[in-house]
């Protein structure tokens, strides 16, 4: 099976959530081992979308530094959908620190990963798999990873603070078409007081009802309401998929988790990294590619 990159340059322009401003989002092919890489081109600064390589996850995933300005936010989204094409390597280029919103989901980002096409490139795709369990617990929050040759993403979530998400769980069997079925249109969310705390702060000044699900008490504002009953756990996954997708090789493994988050999914890949006995990355070769393609077809 080999490393895959997109066909042609694409582009879009979209929303910054924080800022609320214009991003012009550029998606273009790249060559073999180059792995996923961000370029602000107002800056003349690149990133690649590696565990090491991220530095805040407070309120995004963010790729560069904080203080100095050199840094990229709120990549998880396209970071998701890129995982669920099973691309390898691609430039992704935005005029600004953070990738555009969209519509608060990965749906706008599959879409032009569907405009651009797949172009197959002359080497081995590689794969990272999870040899044994690795486990991040905070309090009642946990996430894991687990050796699978059929990976699933399961999570479970709490919101005691509002019965309009409440208690809510989702499992899914990782491939590209489960993922369009069942994840790429769930919505990020948010409450009401939050957003205007955030707003106060300069923060958080794109964000509306066309790029989030938006909850005052008990009650969801969004005019047509959900996409999904459970909407709410399903953007979860997506986020932990683009979460995940930071090892410069796609990952082969169970991930479940419980209240799980930006910062706890960066700390499972550090963890996960941190003792080699933990993963094997393995050039897929023919055999191996018969048995593993449907997952990353």
């Amino acid at each position: 099976m080999k490393q895959r990159t997109i066909a042609k340059k694409v582009e879009n322009i979209g929303i910054g959530l924080h800022k609320g401003e214009p991003v012009k989002l550029v998606l273009e092919p790249a060559l073999a081992n180059t792995g996923i890489v961000f370029y602000r081109s107002d800056i003349d600064a690149s990133f690649v979308a590696k565990a090491l390589n991220i530095k805040n996850t407070q309120l995004a995933t963010v790729l560069g530094d904080l203080e100095s300005g050199r840094f990229i936010s709120t990549i998880e989204h396209l970071m998701s959908a890129i995982s669920a094409y099973g691309i390898d390597n691609i430039k992704i280029s935005v005029d600004a620190n953070e990738v555009p919103i969209m519509d608060g989901s990965a749906l706008s980002f599959c879409m032009m990963l569907d405009e651009a096409g797949i172009s197959e490139l002359d080497e081995p795709k590689q794969v990272l798999v999870v040899k044994k369990e690795v486990i991040i617990k905070d309090g009642a929050k946990m996430v894991a990873l687990r050796p699978s040759t059929s990976p699933k993403f399961s999570f479970s979530i709490d919101f005691a603070r509002s019965a309009a998400i409440g208690k809510q769980s989702f499992s899914f069997e990782f491939s590209k078409k489960t993922y369009l079925e069942h994840i790429a249109r769930a919505r990020t969310f948010g409450f009401l007081d939050d957003v205007k705390k955030l707003n106060a702060m300069g923060l958080a000044l794109g964000g509306s009802l066309d790029n989030a699900i938006v909850i005052d008490g008990d009650k969801i504002l969004n005019p047509d309401g959900l996409r999904y009953e459970n909407e709410f756990v399903r953007h979860k996954i997506l986020d932990a998929i683009g979460d995940l997708n930071v090892f410069g090789a796609q990952i082969l493994g169970d991930y479940e988790a419980i209240a799980g988050s930006h910062e706890l999914n960066h700390k499972l890949s550090l963890e996960l990294l941190s003792d080699a006995s933990n993963y094997e990355l393995v050039s897929l070769k023919s055999q191996e590619s018969k048995e593993l393609s449907r997952v990353f077809a």
